[in-house]
């Protein structure tokens, strides 16, 4: 088995990372701007034992995405649910533990909500169950969004193993909604039932991720990095501190004293990683699910179980979440390219051509593009694993760069302004989607 040396380790001022090789070394300079935040004299960098930080980061990834992906998974639930419809007669920031603990408090009450009125009779109050519902999905929208900024934002301050284990979750969470969707294809004969399976999961779920947000602090490897930021160095009285390269400080004037970090130096030092995030979610939301859903398998016409049944949740749903969940796993290992090469934004950009690949599938119904140049189902198998492990490597590493080029004391909210770049594409390429399927 090789070993890493310690010269193959490259340090932030928050991290400390592995590269692929010597190869790339040069391309990974751009962690190197600030010294490695040291610990005081006598206080050494614990060891994550057990992998237990990773796990609790892991699980609370799973825990961030896992509830809305059910909610949304049950879809013949809400078709049951709402079938009446037409029938008349039927300043000061607030602390992350806060932000944290409250989050997932509501998701857990909301989803507690809908998991009683799972078996009530709603018919005779349809559109009051509607407006429930619409309320719950919104507030649930927003409390998911806190969350899962708040937690990444803490991520920030720990090594990026971390930022990739919370990543990993939650593409994790897609993969267990999309494999609970095709049991419920093949086993549930209930609408009610396989809604009650979803819904109580998510309740025990949410339910241990407190616990275990709860147990993160109580661990020695995570109460070394969320301690107070401090001074990269130490000092004597006669020794004089290194200058910084020019441009190098990111924090203004007294913005330590000040309890909101400085946005405007986060928002220029992350332009480019930023521009990754948003292009990377703008061009998988075009695609997924509005386009991919709607591929539909050229043997349609035989009436078999997969080409009929199982050919969208398996070569769409499953298919691209555990492709998205293998490139983000693949990023603890590589990290390749670097946060300031120009290979990265070229990535980016050359999934592009992934558009007019899935818009010549069989997509159906089409009304101004005839033609289907791709004449088999093995097309679509292979343009959903490039979108899915693209999708999963390439915005993993954009995110967990982020907070790695900024000084500690920014880190957590770097990791913030990063969640802000995903949900800014995510929203970006839902909304053209319309558009994109109306050109089809």
């Amino acid at each position: 088995v090789a070993m890493a040396s310690e010269d193959d380790f490259h340090h932030s001022s928050n991290s400390t990372y592995r590269t692929a090789g010597s190869s790339v070394r040069t391309d990974q300079e751009a962690l190197l701007e600030k010294p490695l935040d040291r610990p005081p004299p006598g206080l050494q960098r614990p060891k994550d034992s057990f992998h237990g930080a990773y796990v609790i980061f892991f699980s609370l990834g799973i825990g961030g995405l896992l509830p809305w992906n059910f909610f949304i998974t049950a879809k013949e639930y809400w078709v049951f649910k709402f079938r009446n419809c037409s029938d008349p007669a039927a300043g000061e920031e607030v602390p992350i533990r806060v932000r944290v603990l409250a989050s997932l408090t509501v998701m857990l009450t909301i989803f507690l909500v809908m998991t009683v009125l799972v078996k009530v009779d709603t018919s005779s109050w349809t559109y009051g169950f509607f407006a429930v519902t619409i309320v719950c999905m919104a507030v649930l929208s927003g409390t998911s969004t806190i969350f899962n900024s708040s937690v990444f934002g803490m991520t920030g301050s720990f090594p990026m193993r971390n930022s990739q284990a919370l990543i990993s979750g939650g593409a994790m969470g897609g993969t267990i909604s999309a494999v609970a969707l095709l049991v419920d294809l093949a086993a549930s004969n209930d609408v009610t039932d396989s809604a009650l399976a979803f819904f109580l999961t998510a309740d025990v779920f949410l339910g241990l991720c407190v616990g275990l947000y709860l147990l993160l602090p109580r661990l020695e490897y995570a109460r070394f990095y969320l301690r107070p930021a401090w001074p990269a160095h130490v000092f004597s009285g006669e020794e004089q501190p290194p200058q910084d390269p020019p441009g190098a400080p990111l924090a203004a004037p007294g913005a330590h004293d000040s309890s909101i970090p400085p946005l405007r130096p986060i928002l220029e030092r992350t332009a480019g990683l930023g521009f990754c995030v948003v292009y990377l979610f703008f061009i998988t939301s075009l695609i997924f699910p509005a386009i991919s859903t709607n591929i539909e398998s050229l043997d349609k016409g035989s009436g078999s179980l997969w080409s009929t049944k199982f050919f969208v949740p398996l070569t769409t749903f499953l298919l691209f979440n555990f492709a998205d969940l293998c490139g983000r796993q693949v990023t603890a290992w590589i990290q390749v390219p670097g946060p300031r090469s120009k290979v990265l934004p070229g990535l980016v950009l050359l999934r592009t051509c992934l558009l007019p690949l899935f818009m010549f599938c069989n997509y159906q119904p089409r009304v101004r593009l005839h033609t289907v140049v791709f004449q088999s189902d093995l097309y679509p198998v292979l343009f959903t694993s490039v979108l899915g492990l693209s999708n999963g490597y390439l915005s993993t590493l954009a995110l967990m760069y982020g907070p790695k080029i900024v000084p500690r004391e920014l880190a957590e909210a770097t990791g913030v302004v990063m969640s802000f770049y995903l949900c800014l594409g995510l929203v970006l390429g839902s909304a053209c989607s319309a558009l994109l399927v109306h050109l089809i």
